[in-house]
């Protein structure tokens, strides 16, 4: 599934003529993103993010990106608790952004605003905030999304230049992380780079300087600090797995 596309069951373009009584429900809740191990970051979100998640980045070529790490299985997210609430310090406008989503033209010029129709606060029964007025003008909530939409694609397209940089100085590298479990099974978590210390202090005065002045060098030492939230996401797995362990096994017999 398309990156951009990883929670989105159903979305299809916003229109006064099919969303006129729509409104949306912010629920805070973030079921969806409950089987999201990881999802793209973009740069201006460094800072916030490595409070308590670990910066990495995937991809490859023109399509790598920055991502933060959510859980070290496949299909687990461990900042999403059972309620869907999320658990950690910050939420990523990635995910933020749901259930609105843009889609680029052909030309990469032009973009157009989608909704997911399976997101459970979509309703016509007037809860939440409407997508357009009476007169199928644009609510000020649609207007608000909108903004934020743009700021996000702004800030994702500088991000892929961010990127194709440090692709180009060839300063990433692949990189795993091997562990064990408190019961003695080994983990391996891969498909995942992470900026080479050495190739860094290499880059010339010049390119240093550069990256200095754009806070671009800034953004790699909050990557690489990041790197230290893997242990506590790793003690997050050993209780998520143990919990799994202490839950009652379902009760299958059927009745007489």
């Amino acid at each position: 599934m398309d990156t951009q596309l990883l929670f989105y069951k159903k979305a299809v373009p916003v229109t006064s003529e099919a969303h006129k009584d729509v409104s949306i429900r912010a629920a805070g809740h973030y079921g969806f993103a409950k089987e999201a191990n990881s999802v793209p970051l973009v740069a201006a979100e460094f800072r916030a993010a490595a409070s308590d998640c670990t910066i990495v980045f995937a991809g490859q070529g023109d399509e790598m990106m920055p991502v933060v790490i959510l859980g070290m299985r496949d299909k687990q997210n461990l900042y999403v608790n059972e309620d869907g609430t999320w658990n950690g310090r910050y939420v990523p406008a990635f995910m933020r952004r749901y259930p609105f989503v843009f889609a680029t033209a052909e030309d990469g010029a032009s973009f157009t605003l989608f909704v997911d129709e399976d997101y459970e606060g979509i309703n016509k029964n007037g809860e939440g905030e409407k997508l357009f007025d009476s007169r199928g003008e644009r609510s000020m909530y649609l207007s608000q999304v909108l903004d934020f939409m743009r700021e996000y694609q702004s800030q994702f397209a500088r991000t892929r230049a961010f990127c194709q940089r440090l692709v180009e100085h060839k300063l990433l590298e692949p990189m795993h992380a091997q562990y064990t479990m408190p019961d003695g099974s080994p983990g391996r978590l891969s498909g995942f780079s992470a900026v080479n210390r050495d190739k860094l202090k290499e880059l010339s005065g010049e390119t240093l300087e550069k990256m200095l002045r754009s806070d671009e060098l800034e953004l790699l030492f909050v990557h690489l600090q990041s790197m230290n939230n893997l242990q506590p996401l790793l003690e997050k797995t050993a209780k998520a797995m143990q919990s799994d362990e202490d839950a009652p096994e379902a009760d299958t017999k059927e009745d007489a």
